[in-house]
């Protein structure tokens, strides 16, 4: 059996990244949960550079990632994972107290698999994220965009 693999939080608000973690907790999920607070955190943890030097080298079982964040902002994440021959079949959700048509447009179009909008419904949150968990725990691939 391969160990429980991470889900990888990407989140600027202390009190936005809280709610997440506490909805995942409450989900049962064994996973541990590793919090960023910015798009160049997110990378040095998937790419193993700085302080993430010595993690495991896995790859997130979903990375939960804001939009608007400083540094370098979800979508510019997005696009430089779904670039990456390792990374282009993680599982990325949005969660962004945006709702511009154009940010949610640019997700898809990047290829992300769910988009929430924040303050997100908890228990569909809940649900997104143990479905999205259990799914990708068996398959372990992101279904294919070809139609």
């Amino acid at each position: 059996m391969s160990a429980i693999r991470t889900i990888l939080l990407a989140e600027d608000s202390p009190a936005d990244a809280e709610m997440a973690i506490d909805a995942l907790r409450e989900a049962n999920l064994a996973n541990p949960i590793v919090h960023v607070e910015d798009g160049v955190e997110v990378l040095e943890y998937l790419y193993r550079k700085g302080r993430f030097a010595d993690r495991p080298d896995e790859v997130p079982v979903v990375l939960l990632l804001d939009i608007k964040m400083p540094r370098m902002d979800g979508l510019e994440v997005l696009q430089r994972i779904r670039a990456d021959e390792k990374l282009r079949r993680m599982p990325v959700v949005i969660l962004s107290s945006s709702r511009e048509e154009s940010d949610l447009a640019r997700s898809w179009d990047l290829g992300v698999n769910a988009y929430v909008v924040k303050p997100v419904d908890i228990q569909q949150f809940f649900e997104a994220v143990k479905t999205l968990g259990q799914f990708w725990a068996l398959v372990n691939e992101a279904p294919s965009r070809e139609g």
